[in-house]
């Protein structure tokens, strides 16, 4: 891969260091699982959490004489995958032999592809912000390419003393190896890639990106230099599984190296480990290049062709991804791009609101998907698949304030019920009682009653009419919050004389 660097240095990413400004350049190698119910080149399930070695074939384990068979639905699915990152889909791609030897890939190489990859070229828009202003800033990550692979299967050192056991069940896993460009410049940069990247697979169905299963995890390489100056050398965090991590991992390396070149050494191109206890990395091995892996066409595998037609058949049934939908909700709804972007971020969240939204007006149905519902998940520590408010229950009760049977105060009191017993919104009003008044009558009359109580208070409000809120809000207390808000505004308006604006 040649290295192009596409980005102007920009000082407020700058880290500042003892002799000067220095820049972080970043490019990560993304594994993605496949979403299939087989291996890429075996019958063997993919099922995770099976008892460890019952999802192996005979292919997986290497036995002499098997031989690999290409999954059809894998080959679509990284199809997918490339349409959905805007990439180049190659009609033709080769699979090569990786060699190196390591038990927990008992062929003693690893089927995978080099020059030759399914996918080339393509491209991801990340969004970072709000800022102090309320502004986005949208960069664009380059996709250098995305190949097919086996996954290796997974070595334990914690159960015998001085033994270690092999678990073959991730052996033969399809992998996309999603490989980025260098053109990222902070770890918030490369957390924002991490977690867009994962939001479109799991919208096109490709990768559940379950990155505390392991089924998606990124080698960060990370290098400094001056700020414009030429790339230095790039250090590999190998196979961090979660996105915090990542950042954390950035931030350690790049001020390591930092340290190093200031002092006047040298960084050995190497691969590294991020330790989450300590918040650091270690030495894990030094780099291999490409060469060290003795690449070359897998004689068992002919070469991996089809026709246009059959891209163009996978990109008529994707689904619509996040950019494509935050667009429609910005431009069709009117919600800003902060609230489309939070429902677009996964895609389970999408789904739930659109059902809310349907038939109802797109910013109040926004405004209770974000802020009640999904923070009282973020409260409970749960996800949008385990809310205990269905979509019916918050539509209802949006409904319930459309048709003034209740107010927005009195609504986030039966959504604490709905979220806690459960129950349908409409008869828990009707049976405790909590119809806001709209009886102007009865308001009226408690208005009389606040103002004849208060004389004092009246005399102030006719100096300074802004005051009049004290009135509202007494007659609100005296009614326990159900008379008609805005009636009660107009009243108190009317007694105390007060024009409306």
């Amino acid at each position: 891969m040649t290295l192009v660097d596409v980005r102007t240095p920009d000082p407020k990413r700058f880290i500042p260091g003892a002799t000067g400004d220095w820049e972080i350049v970043i490019g990560m190698e993304v594994h993605a699982q496949v979403l299939s119910k087989s291996k890429l080149f075996s019958g063997a399930s993919t099922e995770f959490g099976k008892p460890q070695n019952s999802n192996v074939s005979l292919v997986d384990a290497a036995m002499p004489g098997m031989l690999p068979v290409i999954n059809e639905e894998c080959v679509k699915q990284a199809v997918r995958t490339g349409l959905g990152l805007k990439a180049q889909i190659n009609n033709r791609s080769i699979f090569d032999r990786k060699n190196y030897f390591y038990p927990d890939l008992p062929q003693g190489y690893q089927i995978s592809q080099f020059k030759d990859p399914i996918v080339g070229e393509g491209k991801i828009v990340i969004s970072l912000g709000p800022d102090r202003q309320g502004q986005f800033e949208d960069i664009e990550i380059g996709i250098e390419r995305l190949h097919l692979e086996q996954d290796a299967g997974k070595s334990i050192h914690d159960q015998h003393a001085t033994m270690s056991y092999v678990d073959l069940n991730r052996s033969g896993v399809a992998l996309m190896e999603i490989v980025s460009k260098p053109d990222m410049r902070s770890s918030d940069e490369a957390k924002a890639y991490m977690t867009k990247l994962r939001s479109i697979v799991r919208y096109l169905g490709t990768c559940d990106g379950n990155m505390d299963e392991g089924s998606m995890r990124a080698d960060v390489n990370v290098s400094v230099r001056r700020p414009g100056g030429e790339f230095g050398t790039r250090c590999e965090i190998k196979n961090v599984n979660s996105i915090r991590f990542i950042g954390q991992a950035i931030e350690y390396e790049a001020r390591r190296q930092i340290g190093i070149l200031e002092d006047g050494g040298s960084i050995d191109q190497e691969t590294r480990l991020f330790d989450p206890n300590k918040g650091e990395t270690r030495s894990m091995r030094s780099k291999e290049d490409a060469h060290d892996y003795r690449y070359f066409p897998d004689p068992d595998l002919l070469p991996l062709e089809f026709d246009d037609a059959f891209v163009t058949e996978l990109a008529a049934h994707l689904p619509e991804l996040p950019d494509d939908k935050k667009e429609r909700f910005v431009r069709e709804l009117g919600l800003s791009i902060y609230d489309a972007s939070v429902l677009v971020s996964e895609k389970a969240i999408a789904d739930y609101f659109e059902t809310v939204a349907a038939g109802r007006d797109g910013k109040m149905a926004a405004n209770w998907v974000i802020n009640d519902l999904l923070g009282a998940l973020n409260r409970t520590g749960k996800d949008i698949e385990e809310t205990p408010v269905s979509p019916a229950q918050l539509g209802a009760i949006i409904d319930l304030i459309k048709a003034e049977t209740i107010s927005g105060k009195i609504a986030k009191d039966v959504f604490e019920i709905v979220l806690t017993e459960g129950g349908d919104p409409a008869e828990i009003v009707e049976a405790r009682g909590m119809k806001q008044v709209t009886d102007t009558g009865a308001i009226e009359k408690a208005v009389d009653e606040i103002i004849a109580a208060n004389p004092d208070q009246v005399a102030k409000v006719k100096a300074k009419p802004t005051l009049a809120g004290w009135f509202v809000g007494q007659v609100m207390k005296s009614t326990g919050g159900k008379a008609n808000p805005q009636a009660v505004q107009a009243l108190v308006k009317a007694k105390l004389g007060i024009e409306e604006e």
